[in-house]
């Protein structure tokens, strides 16, 4: 099992940011809630969080975050986006996901988010959907693999992070020397894996 470094992975290899706890948009994805059940998309719940599909495919979802709340797309970047309302949450990182976001829920605008769903489920249906590009590869330790072909849960939330946030985890095993210390930082890492989380998250 390898990964690339210049590969940006999406659904369902790139997820979004975790929900904060005391959510204050309970309004806001109450409404969104309500168009997307308009849609033929099947309502998921991955990482924690509503997450909508198409033939098994992640499509869209939304989550409130502390200063405001998004609506993203998986793929995203193949959307028209005829009112310039889509963003790259981390640009030179994200290579397909798009936000939506909003500060109020009075800026949820029922017709236009339709038709950007619209959209993005036609072209799920199309087949458009970023392709890993081609570049260096490294191999993910024995250690790990064998944790992750053993726990699909783990194995999922491995695959959920970004490339960049991959290789931060795997280059933390190979740099161990000894046999004994590569198993102790696994052990570190693996409920930081399942949380979602980077192994420098908390110094960024």
């Amino acid at each position: 099992m390898s990964i690339s470094h210049s590969e940006e992975r999406i659904s369902p290899f790139e997820s979004p940011p975790i929900m904060p706890k005391n959510n204050p948009w309970s309004e806001a994805m109450s409404k969104l809630h309500d168009i997307f059940s308009k849609t033929e998309l099947v309502e998921t719940t991955k990482w924690g969080m509503p997450v909508y599909t198409v033939n098994g495919k992640n499509v869209a979802g939304f989550i409130g975050m502390k200063n405001h709340f998004a609506l993203w797309f998986y793929n995203g970047v193949f959307l028209s986006d005829p009112y310039q309302v889509l963003v790259n949450a981390q640009e030179g990182k994200t290579k397909a996901m798009r936000q939506w976001r909003f500060e109020s829920t009075e800026d949820i605008d029922e017709v236009k988010i339709l038709e950007y769903l619209k959209e993005a489920i036609q072209n799920e249906k199309d087949g458009k959907s970023w392709k890993p590009e081609k570049g260096r590869e490294v191999e993910i330790p024995s250690l790990l693999e064998e944790k992750l072909n053993e726990n699909t849960k783990l194995k999922e939330s491995f695959e959920a992070l970004t490339p960049f946030k991959q290789k931060e985890y795997i280059e933390y095993i190979n740099e161990a020397k000894r046999e004994a210390t590569k198993l102790s930082r696994l052990e570190k890492i693996i409920p930081m894996i399942l949380e979602g989380k980077g192994l420098n998250d908390k110094y960024r």
